[in-house]
Formats: C-alpha cells, structure tokens, sequence
C-alpha cells in the first residue's frame, strides 16, 4: 500500500492511498499540526510513503520522534528514470523537461560534474505533474521498461538513502569540540586570537621566505610562490603537491608541510567548527544521487573529506559506542560481479582480493596489482598501469572487456548503464560539435586531434561510469538492510535512541550505537553487506568483506 502526500488549495497536507495494484482507497486532507500523529497511526500498516523530496518531508516528522520505514522519493526516482536506458521508451522518458527534472540545492561537491549535464534544456516547459500524478507516470514507465525488478530495486534503494541521509542529518555524528581544539592545537599552535597565521604556520611561512631570499613572500599565493621558486633556479610549472613532490630543495619539505597544514586550517580548522558543529553534533546536508553516477554529495561541511589528523574528535557518547566499517576492494569485486568473471570472484574468495591477483600469476607484488586494477576501470594506459594491462588482460579476459566495451561505447557518445539501471548523461552539444567537425571532408588536423582527445576523455568516464554507479547501488543496499537490521534491534525507541547510522563515505559507515548493542551492530554490519550482494549478483560467488571496528574514536578504527 503507498500514501501520496501533496500539498493541498488549502495548505494542509492531502494523503492519498492507493493499493499495490494502482487501485486508490481514498484520500484525506490533513492539517499540518497534525500529520506526525496521521503518520504515526498510518506507519503501523508499513506503507510506502510517497513524496517529492524526502528532505522536505522527512525532517520534521524525525523533529517529532517519528521515524517511517519506506518511502519513494519522487525527485531521485523521476531522475533516475528519465535517463535510463531500461525505461527510454516510457512517455516519462519522452517528454519535455519540466520542474520535475529540476534538482533543487545543487551539491557544492558536485559542480565539478556540471559538465556532465550538458543538456539542452526549452524554456516552454510543460505544467509539471502533481505527485499523484508523477507517481502514476512513473509506475507506468517502470512496468513497461526492459526490466522492471531492477529498477523498482534501484528506485526503492535510492529512496531508503535520502532516508538515511535524513536520519544522519537528524541525529548527527558525535563531535568533540574540545578534542577537535586540542588537534589543532597541537599541529598549528594555540588559535590566533586576532586572526592571521598560527604559530606552526608562521614559523614555516619565515623558514620558506628565509630558503628562497623572498622576504615579503606570501605562500599562499600560488603565483607569488611560483615566481620565487623559478627565481632559485628550479624548474616547474605549478605549486601543485605533486609537483613539488619531484623537485630536490631545501624549501620543499617545509613548503609541502606548510600546505597540508594550510588545507587543513582551510577546510575544518576553527572557522569550521564554529559553523558546523552544534550542541556536539556535526550535522551534514547530504545529497544522495548528488553525483552523476549516484554517488552522494553534501552541501557545505565537507563531509565527504573528513581529513584524518580531526578524526579524534569523533566521539562516542558516554556508555556508547561507535561501529567504523569500511568495504574492501569495493569497485574491483563491483567488476567481478558486473562481468561474471569467475577467475576474479576466485582471486577474491576469503582473502585480499590484490593478493589473490598476484598468487594467480597476472602480477608479482600487490601494488602492481592495485596499479593495473585501477588502471583498467579508471582508464590509466600509460606508465606501469599500461605496462601491467596486458597481463590483466590475460588473467581476466570477461572483466578487463567488460570496461574496455564501456570506455568504447562512450568513445562513439553512446549511453552505458550500471547493474541495477542508472545510465550515464550524454555528451554535450560542445563535444558533439567537434566530432562533427572532426569528420568533416575538410576537417583540420587541430580538430582531428581535439576530437580524439574529447572521445578519449568521455570513453573514461564512461568505463568507470559502469563500475563507480554500480558500486554506489551496492552501498545503498548496504546501507538500507543495514538501517532495517539497526531498526529492528530498538524498535519502539526515537531514532537517536537505539543503534543508528551517523555517517557514510562511499564505501564506509559508522553507527553510533549503546555499548550494549555494538556487537550486534558489527554483526549486522558484514550480514548487510552479504545481503547486497546477494541483491546485485544473486548467486554468482563474489564476496564483499567488511571490516567492523568497535571503537571510542573514528581515529582508533584505522
């Protein structure tokens, strides 16, 4: 059974039933006072809620103390559908733009991927759809996809995430001020009381002016510090870390120094912790699907790059406990399993999946095999990654073609799709034009190469696209059993009370949960992520590890 709720003339709440069959069973205007109670009452049937954005609806019912079991979120759904492969002959798929395919709060993580969106876009768009009727749209294009199973299973996993990430929001992750202080502290000196550089960072600031004779040097001017190195007779061409990495110079290793510690002052130094943390708890605004592979973004916070020197500073509450879990080899065992490559599943059964490379005989030390395994999915061809290539090759022929045959289709702009029916954006009109203009009868060689160079380009994105949007499923998966599993453990208490999620980066998770539980968590854990993949690959034996720690501090877990 699902509940739609909209927005009715009136500015209360209007729930519609509808049984699993399309059939509706009524519906009810509901003040706005008092549709935690309506909810409440309503979930001990276990409907699917179904709303436009859960990060609209959801909060204020959890500032109620309700939790609900299952929703869709039509705006992640509507997404996912409108460019799938699976449901491209669906009216949804064919229609034109309209507000539904408008995302509001665009991830600052995620604008490094608006290229990706290259889309021409009318300006006459259409009436959108009330949710009723969205709904309907969109049932309507699953059923008559090229497979339904996958894409309720995807569209019900991206629905169960921006619960999750609700919840985390909700509850947030446990953070110590005071601890976070004292790490500062120690790496950069007392905080400046009156602004300008800590200490550490300016005794570095006078130990570089002093190495390179640049007493007015400002480090953190890239321009500045470029002409001052080039003046010392070094050769470079960027201030880049990696850069300077290469060069032999006294100034180099407080000058790498000093930018870890800048970075770190930038991004989560005392500023950030006067904005982000609040009542000891750091609360993200998570974007799940906010990357185009599905992968999560946030808004603000950073929370995708908790650097590891602030670690400390997450802490358990008194007579609680924190499960830090991480996935191992995520995206390699995500290639086994997508290309059914048996000798890979067998190089990745009960041990280190890179060991396994090497004691079959592809590699000879596990970093060649880490090397050639991230070069085949992130499309590396030179150096020891192109070097080690055809070796992998011959060790596992269904898994190295599988990405190759995606790296090709999107060399030609065509569409490649993950396991369960997320499809990859097609190039833009700007890469369009050039492979016309590179095939034209009177096309230069400056075009000839620029078109190649684009198709190569989109040809990477593409075969990692199968691969990291496959592996962003699986996360999900994980992490929906997992809610469901933390759920069942404190059943009648408020969300912050019993076992619960705080936290997750791609393929790692903490729960903070009471001490009393935390092995249950642990266990729930690896049982979860069997559980996943089981869901994606159904009986094809590739396994996915998962270490749990039981800790006082994220710091202790790695």
């Amino acid at each position: 059974m699902h509940i739609v709720l909209d927005w009715s003339r009136s500015g209360a709440v209007l729930a519609v039933r509808i049984d699993d069959d399309g059939a509706m069973r009524g519906e009810r205007t509901v003040d706005l006072a008092e549709l935690p109670a309506y909810v409440r009452d309503a979930e001990r049937e276990t409907p699917r809620w179904v709303w436009s954005d859960t990060r609209a609806w959801y909060p204020s019912l959890l500032a109620a103390g309700i939790r609900i079991e299952r929703c869709v979120d039509l705006q992640l759904s509507h997404t996912i559908l409108r460019y799938s492969t699976l449901s491209a002959s669906s009216a949804l798929a064919r229609r034109p733009a309209d507000a539904w395919d408008v995302r509001p709060d665009v991830a600052d993580e995620a604008v490094e991927h608006a290229t990706l969106f290259d889309l021409d876009q009318p300006d006459d768009r259409p009436e959108p759809r009330s949710p009723l009727q969205e709904f309907a749209a969109q049932k309507e294009a699953i059923d008559g996809s090229q497979s339904p199973g996958r894409l309720r299973l995807l569209l019900a996993a991206e629905s169960a995430g921006a619960l999750i990430a609700a919840e985390m929001r909700h509850a947030g992750l446990p953070y110590s001020t005071e601890r976070h202080d004292l790490l500062l502290t120690g790496l950069l000196g007392p905080r400046p009381l009156t602004g300008g550089r800590p200490a550490v960072l300016e005794q570095l600031t006078s130990e570089i002016r002093a190495t390179l004779d640049a007493p007015a040097l400002n480090p953190d001017s890239p321009p500045e510090l470029l002409r001052a190195l080039q003046r010392t007779g070094l050769i470079v061409t960027s201030t880049r870390s990696w850069e300077l990495r290469k060069l032999e110079h006294p100034v180099i290793e407080p000058l790498l120094r000093y930018k870890k510690l800048s970075r770190l002052l930038t991004a989560n130094g005392w500023t950030w912790l006067d904005a982000w943390i609040r009542d000891g708890r750091f609360r993200p605004d998570y974007l799940p699907g906010g990357v185009v592979t599905g992968r999560w973004a946030t808004k603000g916070g950073g929370a995708l790059q908790l650097p590891r020197q602030v670690r400390g500073a997450v802490v358990a509450d008194p007579g609680w406990k924190l499960v830090v879990a991480d996935a191992a080899q995520l995206e390699p065992r995500i290639l086994t399993g997508l290309s059914a490559d048996t000798a890979m599943a067998a190089a990745g059964r009960g041990k280190d999946l890179y060991e396994g490379i090497v004691a079959s005989g592809a590699v000879d030390e596990r970093a060649h095999a880490k090397v050639a395994m991230l070069g085949a999915m992130y499309g590396a061809t030179t150096g020891e990654s192109g070097r080690l290539m055809p070796r992998l090759t011959r060790a596992f022929p269904r898994a190295i073609r599988l990405v190759e045959d995606a790296a090709r289709a999107g060399e030609r702009g065509e569409v490649v799709t993950s396991r369960l029916g997320r499809s990859s954006p097609r190039p833009g009109s700007a890469w369009l034009a050039a492979q016309s203009a590179a095939s034209g009868a009177d096309s230069t060689d400056a075009e000839e190469r620029r078109a190649r160079s684009q198709a190569r380009d989109w040809g990477r994105f593409t075969r990692n696209f199968v691969v990291q949007a496959s592996a962003a499923e699986w996360a999900l998966c994980w992490m929906a059993e997992l809610r469901k599993q933390l759920t069942s453990m404190a059943p009648e208490r408020r969300l912050e009370e019993g076992p619960h999620l705080v936290y997750f980066l791609h393929d790692e998770v903490i729960v903070h949960t009471p001490e009393g539980l935390a092995d249950r968590a642990a266990d729930a854990v690896t049982a979860a992520a069997a559980q996943a993949g089981r869901l994606l690959f159904g009986d094809f034996p590739v396994e996915f590890p998962v270490t749990a720690a039981i800790v006082d501090n994220y710091a202790e877990a790695k």
